[in-house]
């Protein structure tokens, strides 16, 4: 690849990061390091953008970027893989982180519309009420509460 090839700047430009992005996605190897030209610019393959793209999107679904690396290497290494290293294994994982956290955040978004619903204004009177729907009221016990609803 003599001369050929994206500089840092268009490789950037080209996947839609910023150089820092670059620099650690090399440190972290997720990118192999660049050739050099003549003038000692660091020369990307035109693939690096497809790699790029690749990897913004996992992280966009939820993959850390340590997840990513494991998921590029089991790629890279199909042959010798082990089924559970895969996209399909890792994919159905992390599925299932989602929706344990799609579950945390209803009971969330409940216990704050009830919160609402219940009037509550001032978080230490509404800890010390017996309807406060938050959850640190039954945590404390309810028992010698007073109503402030």
């Amino acid at each position: 690849m003599s001369g050929s090839g994206l500089r840092s700047g268009q490789l950037a430009d080209a996947a839609g990061v910023n150089l820092q992005t670059l620099r650690y996605y090399e440190r972290r190897g997720l990118l192999a390091s660049p050739q050099r030209s003549p003038g000692g610019h660091r020369l990307y393959p035109t693939e690096t953008v497809a790699l790029l793209r690749v990897i913004k999107a996992a992280q966009r679904l939820g993959f850390t970027l340590n997840e990513v690396a494991d998921l590029l290497d089991a790629g890279r290494h199909q042959h010798s893989r082990r089924p559970d290293t895969g996209l399909q294994a890792r994919a159905k994982d992390k599925l299932a982180e989602v929706e344990q956290k799609l579950a945390d955040l209803t009971v969330i978004r409940d216990t704050l519309r009830a919160a609402i619903a219940a009037g509550c204004d001032d978080l230490v009177a509404c800890a010390g009420s017996s309807c406060c729907p938050l959850p640190f009221a039954e945590l404390a016990g309810r028992n010698d509460r007073a109503d402030h609803c």
